[in-house]
């Protein structure tokens, strides 16, 4: 299927969200999470949260899997399809919920583990970032020193991801390909080689895609984007014109009250040129006519 978007939410959730394909869950979170084979998270526990919206205001351009890892460690994985400005906000937020809720398993502090937030993005959002990943922690600002290791986000900029080297593809680049889909399907095929786990996802791509219910499931949803993005641009459009016009009222406005002040103080300055031609001083003049005496001044200087 062409232009096949990975990171559509039925798909992306079907794919790193199931329980029978965690294998690929702890490739992607390893690989992202530059984990080497003495920190490798070698389980993971899907905790349910199958509350998906019908309309595209809600989660349905953000999917989240939220987990246990083996070693009590918190994650959450979000993808986001439409461009949000207020992205970091968001991730925090959902990153403090998770945080807290452990509290809800045990009142102490001690007992709180890691959390970690994963935030794919098919839009630039860090404009002061060159990198495709970027990662957050808690720092002093002076000394840099960290915190606490217990707070960690991610920002995966899918437009600034390149590939740089097919033959030296890390783990990490390999997902980010997949999910880019700017990549042939020949390209994909050599990444499959080295890297096991998208092997797995393109196999996995194509049973979904025979899958009739699952496909038109898979298209009503990207309908519903493409719906999203054209109401969006109608009303940009819309309100743009409504802008033209209100601004071209208030411009003829503005220009007319300007063209009647200026046209008050010319009739003041002829007033006041003639009222010099007759000899009067420059005081009675100024209270006259309501002009500064530097002003009908000035006219004295030029009659």
């Amino acid at each position: 299927m062409e232009n096949f978007n990975r990171l559509n939410d039925l798909y992306f959730k079907k794919l790193l969200g199931d329980k029978n394909r965690k294998n690929l869950t702890l490739s992607f979170l390893n690989a992202i999470l530059n984990k080497d084979e003495r920190e490798y998270f070698t389980d993971i526990t899907f905790l349910d949260k199958d509350n998906e919206p019908l309309t595209l205001d809600g989660k349905l351009s953000k999917l989240d899997i939220r987990a246990d890892l083996n070693d009590g460690t918190q994650v959450d994985i979000e993808v986001q399809v439409c461009p949000f400005k207020f992205m970091a906000e968001r991730s925090l937020y959902y990153w403090s919920k998770m945080y807290s809720e452990q509290l809800e398993k045990s009142a102490e502090y001690k007992k709180l583990k890691k959390a970690i937030a994963i935030n794919l993005l098919a839009f630039d959002y860090l404009e002061d970032e060159q990198d495709w990943h970027n990662i957050y922690n808690l720092l002093n600002v002076k000394s840099h020193n960290k915190l606490t290791d217990h707070i960690e986000i991610h920002f995966l900029e899918l437009p600034k991801f390149t590939l740089k080297d097919m033959r030296k593809i890390r783990t990490s680049e390999a997902w980010l390909a997949y999910f880019s889909g700017r990549y042939t399907k020949k390209e994909l095929e050599e990444i499959a080689m080295t890297t096991p786990a998208i092997k797995e996802a393109v196999e996995f791509e194509n049973t979904f895609l025979q899958d009739k219910i699952e496909r038109r499931a898979y298209e009503q949803r990207e309908k519903a984007i493409r719906d999203y993005y054209s109401y969006m641009s109608a009303y940009k459009e819309e309100g743009l014109e409504q802008g033209l016009k209100q601004g071209l009222k208030q411009g003829l406005q503005q220009g007319l009250q300007q063209g009647l002040q200026q046209g008050k103080l010319e009739e003041k300055f002829r007033t006041a040129t003639n009222l010099l031609k007759m000899g009067f001083d420059i005081e009675t003049i100024s209270k006259a006519v309501e002009l500064s005496r530097e002003k009908i001044q000035e006219l004295s200087e030029k009659k």
